[in-house]
C-alpha cells in the first residue's frame, strides 16, 4: 500500500493533489507531516473519533482509491516493478514435504529467516536469487507477481532479482567514496548523479556509527561504515527488488533505520539471522530445518511487547559498548 511507510510529507510530495483530499476530510494535517497517515489518525483521541465519526480504515483506504483515480486520470504512469514473491513448498533433506502450502512475500515487507547453522538458510536464498522452477536440490518453485518469472532473472547478468549484503564485507579498490558511488550512479545512468551521490552519502551516514566523507578511501572504512554505504547505495541505487541480510547483528550499524531504509525504497527485505530483535522487528519469519521450511510464523502482539524490552536491553548494551569505546569508566 502507498501509506505504508511513507509519511504525509512524502505522499504529498509526490502527489500533490493529496492535499485536496485531506482538505474535503477536514483533516489538518499542519504539524503531523513527519508522520504516516496511518500514526496521523492513532494520534486522534477516543472522543475525536466518536465527535467527528472518523472512520480510520476507510480513510486509509479510500486515500488509496483518491490517488489511484487521480494517477488514472492525470495519466501518471509509474514503474510499478516487482509486487510480490511467491515460494511454492519443496522438501527437506529427508525428502519431507516442507511444512507449508504457499508463501507470498510482498514488496516493502520484511521477512527474518531463522534455523540452526547448517539448516538450509543459504539455500532458500540461492532457491530465490536463481528463481528455482522445481530444478534444485529443495524441488522448490520461486512465482515473481504470481507467474512463472522470466528467465532474465536467471541469465542477465543486468538484472539481479537478489542483493546480498553479508557481514563480511571488504573493499579492495583504491577509490574514494565518491568515486565509487559515482561508477555505480553512471551504471544506472542516473541523471542526477551529485544528488543521488548525496542522498546516499547522507543514508549512509544516518545508519554508522561513526560517520565518514565523500572523499575517504573506501579502503579505510571500517566495517560498520563500509556495511552502512552498501545498504544506503543498495537501497537507493540498486535495481534489485530483493534484499537479503546476512547476519548484521554485529555490524556496527543502525539495524531498525537500515531496515526501514530499504522497506521505505520498497524493496523486499529477507533477514538471515540468530538475533531475536532482528527476527521479531520482522513481519513473519520462515523458520528452516532439515533443509526446509519447517514453518512460518506471524510475529506476534506478545512477541511485539517483548521487542519493546529487547530494544531496550539492546539499547543499553550499545551504550556500554559505545562508553567503553571512548575510554568512559562504567558505573552501575
Amino acid at each position: 500500500m502507498i501509506m505504508h511507510n511513507k509519511v504525509i510529507a512524502e505522499i504529498i510530495e509526490k502527489y500533490p493533489f493529496v492535499e485536496a483530499y485531506f482538505e474535503e476530510n477536514k483533516l489538518d494535517i499542519k504539524g503531523h507531516e513527519n508522520k504516516t497517515f496511518a500514526d496521523f489518525l492513532n494520534s486522534f483521541s477516543q472522543e475525536e473519533i466518536e465527535d467527528f465519526a472518523i472512520d480510520k480504515e476507510s480513510l486509509v483506504l479510500n486515500l488509496e482509491e483518491y490517488i489511484n483515480l487521480m494517477k488514472s486520470f492525470l495519466g501518471i504512469q509509474e514503474e510499478s516493478g516487482i509486487q510480490s514473491l511467491t515460494i511454492l513448498p519443496g522438501h527437506d533433506k529427508s525428502e519431507n514435504p516442507e511444512g507449508f502450502n504457499e508463501l507470498t512475500i510482498r514488496k516493502s515487507e520484511i521477512i527474518s529467516i531463522v534455523g540452526p547453522t547448517g539448516s538450509g538458510k543459504s539455500r532458500l536464498l540461492a532457491d530465490i536469487e536463481w528463481t528455482a522452477q522445481n530444478d534444485t536440490p529443495t524441488g522448490r518453485t520461486i512465482l515473481i507477481d504470481g507467474e512463472i518469472p522470466d528467465k532474465k532473472w536467471r541469465f542477465s547478468s543486468n538484472n539481479r532479482l537478489v542483493a546480498q549484503l553479508s557481514q563480511n564485507m571488504n573493499f579492495v579498490m583504491d577509490l574514494t567514496v565518491r568515486e565509487f558511488l559515482e561508477l555505480h550512479a553512471a551504471s544506472r545512468l542516473v541523471e542526477d548523479v551529485e544528488g543521488t551521490i548525496e542522498k546516499i552519502i547522507e543514508a549512509a551516514n544516518n545508519l554508522a556509527g561513526e560517520k565518514f566523507a565523500l572523499e575517504t578511501p573506501v579502503t579505510s572504512l571500517s566495517g560498520g561504515q563500509s556495511r552502512a554505504l552498501m545498504i544506503a547505495d543498495t537501497a537507493i541505487l540498486s535495481s534489485s527488488p530483493i534484499v537479503l541480510i546476512d547476519e548484521i547483528e554485529n555490524a556496527g550499524i543502525d539495524r531498525r533505520k537500515a531496515l526501514s531504509l530499504l522497506v521505505d525504497e520498497d524493496k523486499i527485505v529477507l533477514i538471515a539471522t540468530h538475533d531475536p530483535t532482528l527476527a521479531l522487528i520482522a513481519d513473519r519469519r520462515i523458520i528452516i530445518n532439515n533443509g526446509g521450511i519447517h514453518s512460518i510464523l506471524e510475529t506476534s502482539e506478545e512477541e511485539k511487547e517483548l521487542l519493546v524490552k529487547l530494544e531496550e536491553i539492546d539499547h543499553f548494551v550499545q551504550g556500554m559498548r559505545e562508553d567503553l569505546r571512548y575510554g568512559k569508566q562504567l558505573t552501575k
